[in-house]
């Protein structure tokens, strides 16, 4: 954790108290902490147990994210895809957001008279229809396909039906044009995390079966099993047959590392899984 000028800046858009900025001032400007210190000095500034639990959080961000941005070890990300979660806006400049879970949003929608139940269906052909034509975009990028598609999208999201829930939905989408547009800016940027998404769930689901974890071991070992069992099943790999090769040490099997860098997520695919 560092507590640099840009944590401070970010305490503030956090809305921490200025009261409390300024004990953190005090002690904390300029210094670069580990875990066992924040921990420290997030106990001297809530003595009381349970206490402050938003503020607590948002103070150890701003020390992480402000550390993040100045360390070297590793790249610092310049651009990110999320779901519009508000932890990760600070996280990088600038931030694309998911078109699967932008398009969840339409099918939200449940109309009842006929009529507006065709408005919604039209409107999520011509979402998906643009949306193949992004991934058209970022096989061959070029910046007329660029600005023709820029322009395509303000007439779709522009459009008004007979239904408002629907004009709403349409305003909102909108109204995130740059974030659903960076890939036109960073080609190499999905166009969905839905992947990601699913992988969260099913750790998720594995906590609501077996509960929480006694040890830091057993964190680690559920931590690494999920994780190559998600990774296997997004490349199409047996996850049973890929721990049989390894616990054999036969080794007949390419590594999960090996063939990520081969996959390319099909259309088909993302439809099926939204």
């Amino acid at each position: 954790y560092f507590f640099n000028e840009e944590a401070f800046d970010l305490l503030d858009i956090f809305r921490l108290s200025r009261k409390m900025i300024d004990q953190i001032h005090d002690s904390l400007f300029g210094k670069i902490i580990d875990e066992n210190q924040m921990r420290i000095e997030i106990e001297r500034l809530f003595p009381k147990p349970g206490s402050g639990k938003n503020s607590r959080l948002r103070i150890m961000e701003a020390g992480a994210i402000a550390y993040y941005h100045t360390q070297t070890e590793i790249p610092v990300v310049p651009f990110l895809l999320s779901d519009n979660g508000p932890e990760y806006k600070r996280i990088t400049e600038e931030q694309g957001l998911c078109w699967i879970h932008e398009g969840r949003s339409y099918k939200k929608l449940k109309p009842v008279v006929p009529l507006y139940q065709d408005e919604v269906d039209s409107f999520l052909t011509r979402y998906w229809d643009y949306y193949e034509k992004l991934l058209l975009y970022k096989d061959n990028p070029s910046p007329e396909m660029a600005q023709s598609l820029s322009i395509e999208f303000d007439q779709i999201f522009s459009s008004h039906t007979m239904y408002d829930e629907l004009n709403e939905r349409i305003a909102k989408t909108s109204a995130r044009k740059s974030e659903l547009l960076l890939v036109l800016k960073y080609p190499e940027l999905p166009l969905h995390n839905n992947m990601a998404e699913l992988g969260a769930r099913a750790q998720a689901r594995k906590r609501d079966v077996s509960l929480h974890t006694i040890t830091e071991e057993g964190t680690k070992s559920q931590d690494t099993f999920m994780t190559i069992a998600q990774t296997a099943k997004k490349l199409g790999v047996s996850v049973y047959k890929y721990i049989k090769d390894r616990i054999s040490r036969k080794f007949e099997m390419p590594s999960l590392a090996s063939l990520i860098p081969q996959i390319k997520t099909s259309p088909k695919i993302i439809f099926d899984s939204s």
